[in-house]
């Protein structure tokens, strides 16, 4: 449709088209610059083996850009998905946003600022709880990277660990082991003094509700096992093992003494057999 005004010819439609036109293209330049990468741009690598922390401890969660380009003046987020809210340290124009941060980790997490240059973007957490355990996610906006990253916690107390004689049997022997203040739940193992691993019952496991683990294992020591034992508790996760030792002085003399006590008891028996026996032949 033409149109005069003002003794100028004015095309409507190609004016609209030509509006539509640069909309597009504005559109296209803007996803473009927010989700098109160049060729050789970094990428945002994390550590593909959990990192395992002790509860208590401090801990680092590495992550860098590689090949490694300054991120100091970029939004560096991380999270921990699953969290409500699940922002863990959020740094923007040089400084972190605390009013977006879940308040579990107020004043417990940091970046290494001055590394932030060097594509450094770890986050440290300071005195790890059994509750950090969990994925966690790092994530550059201006970028469009991320990756996760796995933390494992555990907990190994140095309470006391303790190994008890229950009772002695025909066969030899019980002996009980307490341990408490694990996490995640350990393993327990019987070692004779030779280190040869002994058939104990099932471990008996209670979870308290500081989340902690306390286990309990019973095992019966023969005589021809050795007069030493070990009792071993271990958590292949954290990489943390502790042990109690015991000895059971004189075992053969309990084993002899049963023996004694067993052959005794049979002698009697056959004497009183033999003896009904007879009375009966001289009733008849």
């Amino acid at each position: 449709m033409n149109v005069f005004t003002g003794g100028r010819q004015t095309n409507f439609k190609g004016a609209f088209r030509h509006i539509i036109c640069v909309n597009a293209a504005l559109v296209n330049s803007f996803f473009l610059f927010f989700f098109q990468l160049p060729k050789g741009q970094s990428n945002l690598i994390c550590s593909s083996q959990p990192i395992i922390a002790l509860a208590g401890n401090d801990v680092i969660l590495p992550c860098r850009l590689d090949p490694p380009i300054s991120a100091s003046s970029r939004t560096v987020e991380w999270t921990k998905p699953g969290l409500d809210p699940e922002y863990i340290h959020v740094h923007q124009d040089g400084r972190l946003v605390y009013q977006s941060q879940n308040p579990l980790y107020n004043y417990r997490t940091a970046l290494f600022v001055d590394q932030l240059i060097n594509g450094n973007v770890s986050m440290k957490i300071f005195k790890v709880k059994i509750s950090d355990a969990g994925k966690y996610k790092c994530f550059l906006p201006s970028l469009w990277k991320d990756s996760f990253i796995q933390l494992t916690v555990g907990k190994s107390d140095n309470s006391e660990m303790r190994i008890d004689k229950i009772n002695k049997s025909t066969s030899g022997v019980v002996l009980q082991c307490n341990s408490t203040g694990w996490y995640p739940e350990p393993e327990v193992f019987w070692l004779d003094g030779e280190g040869n691993l002994l058939s104990a019952g099932p471990t008996e496991t209670v979870r308290g509700p500081d989340d902690l683990y306390t286990v309990s294992s019973r095992v019966t020591v023969e005589k021809r096992h050795s007069n030493s034992f070990t009792c071993r508790v271990q958590q292949n996760h954290i990489n943390q093992t502790r042990e109690a030792k015991i000895h059971v002085p004189g075992l053969h003399i309990i084993m002899s003494v049963v023996c004694v006590l067993l052959l005794l008891s049979a002698l009697v028996f056959v004497v009183w057999k033999l003896s009904q026996n007879k009375s009966r032949t001289l009733h008849i």
